[in-house]
């Protein structure tokens, strides 16, 4: 599917290697002007500082935040690019890998930084988000480009290509979760989104408990060693 807007996918290592189900990287084999670009410290990434320094470029970071223009409420217009380029970096990584991209290339940090408001949940199915509004990459490119169009900054040519894609992921793995003949697969099926929430919100509740055990005895220590 073909994009004016250039996107570019900054995948942490952990996701690189290790993510069998990654829509990250899905959504750049469905759009031509992408690239993707493995690290951590994207200072030093040639490639990626090369799109930020290019005049052509309008580059912007995809990343919400109080500062961040909201494509969803049209605070991006094509007078703000002033005839460039548009160019997305997305981060793609869970939370707490995102935050270490961002701590550790501090020219990410610079960029104009844009969002959007969520028009529906998380389709993930085999996933849980951390908490609600969060999107995977893939769903996460849907709405941008569901905005960026109705901006008049880019054209969304097959609106139903990248969802397809999705659920066609996620068919497929909930299929090989089902079929326990299958040899070093899953020995049981997904449970559902409220049934992971459930046992989260369980695991939560123990860890405070055991805090609460264990906090006054270090206090005990403390108040022993003054």
């Amino acid at each position: 599917m073909e994009t004016r807007t250039r996107f570019v996918f900054l995948m942490s290592p952990k996701e690189f290697k290790q993510e069998k189900a990654g829509t990250g990287r899905l959504t750049h084999l469905c759009l031509p002007n992408s690239e993707l670009r493995m690290g951590e410290n994207f200072d030093l990434n040639d490639e990626v500082q090369a799109q930020i320094r290019d005049p052509i470029n309008f580059p912007v970071l995809l990343y919400p935040g109080l500062n961040a223009r909201n494509l969803s409420k049209g605070d991006l217009t094509p007078a703000d690019l002033g005839g460039r380029r548009l160019v997305v970096f997305l981060i793609d990584a869970t939370w707490g890998g995102a935050r270490k991209i961002l701590r550790l290339s501090p020219s990410l940090q610079r960029l104009p930084r844009i969002m959007f408001t969520p028009s529906a949940p998380s389709r993930y199915v085999i996933k849980q988000q951390p908490q609600e509004g969060c999107l995977s990459t893939l769903e996460a490119v849907h709405e941008l480009l569901v905005a960026l169009e109705r901006s008049g900054l880019d054209r969304y040519l097959l609106p139903e290509q990248l969802h397809g894609v999705f659920q066609r992921m996620q068919d497929f793995q909930l299929k090989c979760a089902a079929d326990l003949s299958r040899p070093g697969y899953r020995r049981r099926a997904y449970r559902s989104p409220e049934e992971r929430a459930a046992q989260q919100a369980l695991k939560v509740k123990r860890r405070r408990m055991k805090f609460l055990k264990v906090e006054p005895a270090r206090s005990s220590l403390d108040e022993t060693a003054g």
